[in-house]
């Protein structure tokens, strides 16, 4: 009995720190130990003391959920462990801006070959260079952008 009561703790413990440490390890071997010590109560006091063990498990289980997603989250320990809040930024880098920065005139600060950094008034970006590569210090002209860069072209030197 003490060997199914220990794994019944061992599993419930594993269970609760699951929350705090994600990832599925360490709730899935509680979960096992659970199973396990539920076998054993199958095995040593047949099947009325193992139904009384698998019902004490899954009382055990929920009760440690109930706590962990109802109770926990309300305390100072919990408002520190559980998100909150909505992130509402745009993923991309530039956003709306670029389309201010089309047409504008660019210089090369690193050699785009065909990826690099441009300045653009007096801002640094990260570009693509669609006319290839293009030497440190190159006139370039903003044609467009996507997600995380502008899309730039050389412009063509006046003799």
């Amino acid at each position: 009995m003490t060997l199914i009561i220990l794994l019944y703790s061992l599993g419930i413990l594993l269970l609760v720190a699951e929350v705090l440490v994600p990832g599925g390890v360490i709730g899935t071997v509680g979960a096992i130990l659970m199973f396990i010590g539920c076998v054993i109560a199958f095995v040593e006091y047949g099947s009325g003391g193992g139904l009384l063990a698998l019902l004490a498990g899954i009382v055990l289980a929920v009760a440690a959920f109930f706590i962990e997603f109802r109770v926990l989250p309300n305390t100072r320990l919990g408002r520190r462990a559980f998100l909150t809040k909505e992130m509402t930024g745009v993923s991309a880098a530039i956003g709306q801006e670029a389309r201010n920065l089309i047409g504008k005139s660019a210089e090369a600060l690193t050699m785009l070959s065909p990826s690099g950094y441009v300045r653009v008034d007096g801002r640094r970006y990260e570009a693509f260079c669609q006319s290839g590569q293009a030497p440190v210090g190159s006139a370039l002209e903003v044609i467009g952008a996507d997600s995380f860069r502008l899309i730039v072209i050389q412009t063509p030197v006046a003799s």
